[in-house]
């Protein structure tokens, strides 16, 4: 990657353009963009790029690898989907989420292939089928929130009120309180390909952007970027943040 120089193993883009990249191993990541059907995936190693999904993914936002497939958000005529293609962009399937939630960008995948969303009542549920079983309990509240596969589990961000980290049957691991209340807005979660929880916040007083990093453990937040203008960072091997500049990663 231009970022990267030659090497191109030193650090991962954990966020483009403020939306959250996704990785499938340690040698492809993929991410989209505002404006563009489909995903761009590239190759960490030769610094290669290739379109995929353009004509089934038309709106896309939010992008996950599981078990050798990319699930991908999708809007068409004012309904929403997820996407799944294949390793080459090939459509698998289209997943309706119309009758399961409010919040079309945000779902998260289970190992076991369970697709998990947030129901126009805040609770979290599996929308694979007819039906929409339960996954998690939580707080009715009138703000919606951020989901994420991670740590094989789903993690749930619902700004100003927690962060919470569910096992794959819905238990609760570990939940910490929204910490940036009133100081920071946060706009995306990811993780990188050695499984850190990354949240990207907002800072309106100076028109900032910080990477927080948290314990996939504890959740407790590990360490953090320095406050920049550009919402792309990276991460390094030792798992230190720095911002960089996004258009080095699109060109």
């Amino acid at each position: 990657m231009a970022a990267c120089g030659t090497s191109g193993q030193g650090v991962d883009p954990i966020f483009l353009e403020g939306r959250a990249v996704a990785a499938a191993g340690d040698s492809l990541i993929a991410f989209t963009r505002a404006g563009h059907p489909g995903i761009l995936l590239r190759n960490r190693g030769t610094g290669r790029s290739v379109e995929l999904g353009a004509d089934p993914v038309h709106s896309p936002s939010h992008v996950q690898w599981m078990n050798g497939e990319w699930f991908v958000s999708d809007i068409e005529n004012g309904k929403p989907a997820v996407v799944v293609l294949g390793p080459a962009g090939e459509l698998r399937r289209r997943l309706s989420l119309e009758r399961f939630t409010q919040t079309p960008h945000q779902f998260a995948v289970l190992p076991d292939g369970r697709i998990v969303v947030e129901s126009p009542d805040g609770t979290l549920v599996t929308a694979n089928g007819d039906s929409a079983p339960v996954f998690a309990m939580t707080e009715r509240g009138s703000k919606t929130g951020l989901l994420l596969g991670a740590s094989g589990g789903v993690l749930h961000a619902v700004p100003d009120r927690y962060i919470t980290l569910y096992n794959e049957f819905g238990h609760l691991r570990w939940r910490l309180d929204w910490p940036w209340a009133r100081t920071a807005f946060v706009t995306e979660i990811t993780t990188d390909p050695q499984g850190r929880i990354h949240v990207l916040a907002g800072v309106p007083s100076d028109s900032s952007f910080i990477v927080y990093s948290l314990s996939s453990q504890t959740g407790e937040v590990v360490t953090w970027s320095k406050p920049a203008r550009e919402p792309t960072f990276v991460v390094d091997r030792l798992g230190g943040l720095k911002a960089d500049d996004a258009g080095k990663w699109l060109k």
